[in-house]
Order: structure tokens, then C-alpha cells, then sequence
């Protein structure tokens, strides 16, 4: 069993909130003309679910993947945030988005929060990455790094580990930026499970650039699994 220095037994938690674009049948004539905008990275992320499926399998205690566009319910947002519906389903009855946040939003989160619960009542430590990609162009910016990793650097767990994996990934050759491009305490779902759990829990957003897949993309799924920190 691996533990953390202070002695605690580690478990480690991966989720991937934007893995898919698939669309309820019940809703298909909602989306039946948004066939481009699923296909862009509005409508997902593209290699994330990727990425999870490699780190889960070499490092994962838990893992959990929803393929459901965002372009539904983004399950990286808290229900309160004007982008958790999208401009399509704003359109739908209060009635069928507390539907949607009953039947897709809810029941993930709360699986989630109650594996970690699990574990941290049994006195473990809990490390978290939740998989995401960024696209490479976004209106007349373009990202410059391969790899971001979004924390809370209030938070000394998180800071220590992200440190350590961007080491080992920056001495393999990557581009890799803390709180880029996003920031790390922006609402998400890693930061609303901060504000429920203590020190015992450490959630971090990983943020791959979709121009590294495919091209890339089994040297990025082969350094990510090698280098993730052991603590």
C-alpha cells in the first residue's frame, strides 16, 4: 500500500468530466443541427478520456469518466454558474435542466464525494487528478504549453505535487505551465470538493493541449503515467 510521508495510506481518485459528446436520444432534436459544435472542443475534450484511461489503469484506486457532452450539463461546473447549461439547454423548462441536473449532474458528483468520504474516513490521504484538455487556438490566443496543471497553491499537497510532476515532465521535454491556462481555483470540480474536504483531500486539474493528439500522443500517455508523483 503506498503511503503519503506523513505515513497516511494514498488513494488516488481520477475523473474525466468532459470524456464524450454523446447526447441523450430524449434531447437529440435539441442538438440535431449542432453535429460541428459537439465535434469541437465545446462539445468535449478531445483526448482526455485518453489520458484518464492510461492513468487510471497504471495509478488508479477510483476512477470515474462520464462521456455526455458538456454541451448538456458541464460536470465541471456547480449548477449555479451561468456556463453549466449551454446556450442549448439554457433553452429547455426549468423543469428538464433540474431533470438533466438530477439525472446526469447529481448522481456523478455525488459518486465521487462519497468514494472519497469513504476513504477519508478511513484515515487516508487523497489525491485526485481530474482530466481535461485545452484547445491550442482560442479566439486570437494561442496557448503556448503542452501540459497545465491547475491547483490551489494555499494548499501545500497540492503544490508539492504538482512541483514534482512538472519536473519529471519538463526533464522529458514538455511545455508544461502551473495554472495555465486556466485558473486553479476557478470554479470546477475540483475546487468545489476542496471547499467540502480538508487537508486530507489534494485535487488537481491536469490540461493536455488537443494538438498533441494524435501525433503526440503515446509519448504524452507514456511520460504522464512514468512521471505522476509517487506522493
Amino acid at each position: 500500500m503506498t503511503r503519503t510521508r506523513s505515513g497516511a495510506p494514498l488513494r488516488r481518485l481520477f475523473t474525466c468530466e468532459h470524456g464524450g459528446r454523446e447526447i441523450p436520444a430524449e434531447f437529440a432534436a435539441v442538438f440535431e443541427d449542432a453535429a460541428a459544435e459537439l465535434a469541437s472542443h465545446r462539445g468535449w475534450d478531445p483526448g482526455a478520456l485518453e489520458a484518464f484511461d492510461a492513468l487510471a489503469a497504471a495509478h488508479g484506486d477510483a476512477a470515474f469518466a462520464a462521456t455526455t457532452s458538456r454541451l448538456l450539463v458541464d460536470l465541471n461546473r456547480s449548477l449555479h454558474h451561468p456556463q453549466a447549461f449551454s446556450a442549448r439547454s439554457r433553452g429547455l423548462s426549468p423543469g428538464e435542466r433540474a431533470d438533466i441536473a438530477a439525472r446526469w449532474w447529481q448522481p456523478w458528483r455525488e459518486s465521487v464525494v462519497a468514494t472519497i468520504e469513504r476513504w477519508l474516513a478511513a484515515g487516508a490521504e487523497v489525491r485526485h487528478v481530474s482530466v481535461h484538455s485545452f484547445t491550442p487556438v482560442l479566439g486570437v490566443e494561442v496557448r503556448n504549453a503542452d501540459i497545465g496543471l491547475l491547483y490551489d497553491p494555499r494548499r501545500q499537497a497540492e503544490v508539492d505535487f504538482c512541483r514534482d510532476w512538472l519536473q519529471g515532465l519538463r526533464q522529458r521535454g514538455w511545455r508544461v505551465r502551473r495554472n495555465y491556462p486556466y485558473r486553479g481555483i476557478a470554479d470546477g470540480h475540483t475546487t468545489a470538493l476542496r471547499r467540502r474536504f480538508g487537508p486530507g483531500y489534494a485535487g488537481v486539474e491536469l490540461e493536455l493541449n488537443q494538438a498533441l493528439f494524435p501525433a503526440r500522443r503515446e509519448a504524452l500517455l507514456r511520460d504522464l503515467v512514468q512521471t505522476f508523483p509517487a506522493r
